[in-house]
């Protein structure tokens, strides 16, 4: 279940020295429904910035021109998406340092990475020969598109119109694309 508030108080319970987080929640409803199913539970909790959903419009405005590109340029979907991303995606960080990953420098680990539908990585140009003479590359772990904000997400669809265009693959005209755009800065559709 997921809720959206704001982080309200930290104490320390001085009985059991544990830690005792409050937040303040936008729905009621929901909230004691999360109380009623989960009291005194042992639960796993996440908490992450909240972010406005990108328009669904503008999502399925996006695959459908990785699936006409990805036809053009003879490629799985998941290539050309993980290509997009690799030249107008964003990369994951935490505590302000980039996340990476050192991955066997070959020709299958690349196909691999290029194929894979759930992990992004965008290769760097650091190679490290190890002990077993075997190389490994350093990868920058990108975030998925699915975690995208407005602008984030503006920035890749617009990098693969502009690719679509140099395939000579028809696109929305400008002011189509910004519309769709606007829509989903204000949450719409």
């Amino acid at each position: 279940m997921e809720l959206n508030g704001t982080l309200k108080n930290i104490s320390q319970n001085i009985l059991t020295g544990e830690a005792e987080v409050t937040f303040s929640v936008e729905d009621r409803r929901q909230a004691l429904g999360l109380a009623e199913a989960f009291r005194d539970k042992l639960l796993r909790i996440s908490v992450k910035l909240f972010r406005k959903k990108r328009s669904l419009t503008a999502n399925a405005y996006y695959w459908q021109l990785i699936a006409k590109l990805a036809g053009v340029l003879q490629v799985s979907n998941a290539r050309l998406h993980n290509t997009m991303l690799r030249r107008y995606g964003q990369p994951y960080v935490i505590g302000g340092e980039l996340v990476h990953a050192v991955i066997p420098d070959t020709d299958d680990a690349e196909k691999k990475i290029l194929e894979d539908e759930h992990e992004h990585l965008k290769p760097t140009s650091q190679v490290r020969e190890y002990a077993d003479g075997s190389l490994r590359r350093t990868y920058i772990l990108l975030r998925g598109s699915h975690d995208y904000d407005t602008a984030e997400f503006s920035r890749l669809i617009g990098g693969l119109v502009d690719d679509c265009k140099e395939a000579g693959i028809e696109t929305l005209p400008p002011e189509e694309l910004a519309r769709m755009m606007l829509a989903y800065k204000g949450g719409g559709s």
